[in-house]
């Protein structure tokens, strides 16, 4: 039965499983975690890649990642660079990792916090640190970044932290009082697979709550996924800004000149915001670059990209790709 296809969207929440080929160790030492590390922190910064959680095991580590633009070709710099440091370092040949990565979409109201704490509670749990104590020194988990404790360039320490306090020192109280209260739930496996839906998708009942084994989230969320993941692989990953701003004008019967006049005209300010959720958010422009071609700044540029209505509308937005 072939594999379903990755729910590979920009700005998803994904967490990520990469396990050793035959449950062989892919961190030998310390040298290696470190060459990991060096690796995984260089491409977050690069890319604008948020991570949310990583926990470093033995023969395999977890991330939780949010990308700027598409995990895999993230993934693909990642594991094909430690690959050839590894087997070159130990004398090895072949294969280093089990299959593919395993990349679960999650729903971050339901899950995000639920997820930073099962994975940075990974080393614990599998007995390579005694106690909550020494997890928050240990280097190889993103629990000790978030304690202040270690430092990794790229981890988004601060985005975590504001979901318990707006003072660092009372949201770090809190946030280790959450990870301490896990510790009694146990391995709780479900964070680490998604929902397998009972029945086929043909026999299914309308009104029957929607499951798919690449997501953990709701029924609603299975739906909203699968919607976005139709529209998204019918347009071109390569699309020219040029031809966005083109299509996205002509919705809004106005000239792309127009866009570079000082106006706050409502059509004029409507397309420059579905001009910067397409072009940033979707399909990865730089935001200096949409900013010259609309007449904003990096900072207007990226408030423009945001907001509920942008989301709410996604789905009519994204076909505007495929006029």
């Amino acid at each position: 039965m072939p594999r379903a296809a990755r729910l590979d969207l920009p700005g998803l929440l994904q967490h990520v499983i990469v396990r050793g080929v035959e449950r062989c160790d892919i961190f030998r030492d310390d040298a290696d975690r470190h060459r990991f590390l060096r690796s995984f922190s260089r491409l977050l910064v690069k890319t604008g890649t948020e991570c949310l959680a990583w926990s470093l095991m033995t023969n395999h580590f977890h991330l939780l990642l949010r990308p700027r633009h598409r995990l895999a070709p993230f993934m693909r710099r990642l594991l094909t660079g430690y690959a050839i440091y590894f087997n070159l370092r130990h004398q090895r040949c072949g294969h280093l990792f089990q299959n593919r990565y395993k990349s679960l979409a999650c729903e971050e109201d339901a899950y995000l916090l639920e997820l930073v704490r099962y994975i940075h509670l990974n080393p614990l749990r599998a007995g390579l640190v005694a106690d909550l104590a020494a997890l928050d020194h240990y280097p190889w988990s993103g629990h000790a970044v978030i304690m202040g404790r270690r430092s990794l360039e790229g981890q988004a320490l601060a985005a975590i932290l504001s979901l318990f306090a707006k003072g660092k020192t009372e949201a770090r109280q809190r946030y280790r009082a959450f990870v301490e209260g896990g510790i009694p739930q146990g391995q709780r496996e479900h964070l680490g697979s998604g929902r397998k839906n009972p029945r086929p998708a043909a026999e299914a009942e309308p009104d029957e709550v929607l499951y798919d084994e690449r997501i953990l989230g709701s029924g609603a969320f299975v739906a909203q996924l699968r919607k976005r993941h139709e529209l998204e692989s019918g347009f071109p990953q390569a699309l020219e800004l040029s031809e966005i701003i083109i299509r996205v004008c002509r919705r809004f019967e106005l000239d792309p000149h127009e866009l570079l006049l000082q106006s706050r005209a409502a059509e004029r300010v409507a397309a420059r915001n579905v001009i910067c959720y397409l072009a940033v958010r979707r399909l990865g422009y730089g935001g200096a670059e949409v900013g010259r071609r609309v007449n904003l700044g990096r900072s207007g540029v990226c408030a423009a990209g945001r907001g509920e209505e942008m989301v709410k509308n996604e789905p009519a937005l994204l076909t505007l790709l495929n006029d």
